[in-house]
């Protein structure tokens, strides 16, 4: 099992200890010696390193009861210890964050934000590329994704990719220029640069835009501009290697979704993200559960 991660930090308990960290000196350590009933995962550390250790009683009931069980899920020459304090170790997609410091490490053992302790075992993020036209900036839809991942508990370690496509690269490198919307905030100098939904005075311009925008031009102008990039993100995601999130206009209430994609609607809410990444994760760890 990858990406075991306790569902609650109470769960562990860290122990610092006089003998080496193998098994035999561990259980000869532990075995027979009073522990909290809520206390299922050992730290054991010794001279700087650690050990993971987990453990049973005979008995759940008393609030403390001799430790009868034990097995050492990783040793020292596995797991790594990790100070973040920019971390919450009880979020799955923030702990998993901490891979970065030690990427080869069976176990990672995390002291992070108020001063709590977890690990995660067998680290194996999902990797969720999020596909974004910029500006404005940041990116939205890959904000929106972080700020559910930073609070849900219910989710498995995801790492996000942003990748961005940026309408000032995009864009010909002559002539003037339309945009959907005044939120997109591009500045070109020397360029004359109008907004869809401004509605200007029709012009010889190139559109920087989607089919829903081709859609309003018509409307307003009723014919098509000379010239169109398309920069529908659904679109353009050609690569789909690995899960990817992304947006389209021509959805306008519901998230879409297909194998290894979810796109949801421009303008999408936080919880819509949120069924997006939901989505995403199911199909990667189907089972995939807090320990």
């Amino acid at each position: 099992m990858t990406n075991l991660i306790p569902g609650a930090y109470r769960n562990v308990s860290i122990s610092d200890v006089d003998v080496h960290l193998e098994e035999g000196p561990l259980r000869k350590h532990f075995l027979g010696r009073d522990a909290y009933r809520r206390t299922r995962w050992i730290v054991a550390r010794h001279g700087g390193a650690a050990s993971l250790l987990e453990v049973g009683r005979d008995d759940e009931a008393p609030l403390f009861a001799p430790i009868t069980a034990m097995e050492v899920l990783a040793g020292p020459d596995e797991t790594a210890q990790v100070t973040r304090p920019d971390l919450d170790v009880a979020i799955p997609s923030q702990i998993i964050r901490a891979v970065e410091d030690a990427p080869t490490a069976r176990c990672l053992v995390v002291k992070g934000m108020y001063g709590h302790m977890s690990f995660v075992l067998d680290p194996d993020p999902i990797r969720i590329r999020v596909l974004e036209v910029v500006p404005p900036e940041p990116a939205k839809l890959f904000d929106q994704a972080t700020r559910i991942l930073d609070v849900a508990e219910h989710l498995p370690p995801i790492l996000l990719e942003n990748d961005e496509i940026d309408l000032e690269l995009v864009a010909p490198p002559t002539g003037d220029l339309l945009v959907p919307c005044r939120g997109a905030e591009i500045d070109m100098p020397g360029r004359k640069v109008d907004f869809l939904d401004q509605h200007p005075s029709v012009r010889d311009w190139t559109l920087l835009g989607c089919t829903r925008s081709l859609q309003i031009h018509q409307w307003f102008y009723g014919q098509e501009p000379n010239r169109v990039v398309d920069l529908c993100p659904l679109r353009l995601a050609v690569d789909r290697k690995r899960p990817l999130l992304t947006k389209c206009c021509l959805f306008e209430a519901d998230i879409q979704t297909e194998p290894g994609l979810a796109a949801v609607p421009w303008g999408a809410s936080l919880e819509q993200v949120g069924e997006a990444l939901a989505y995403l994760a199911e199909e990667v760890e189907p089972h995939w559960a807090p320990a």
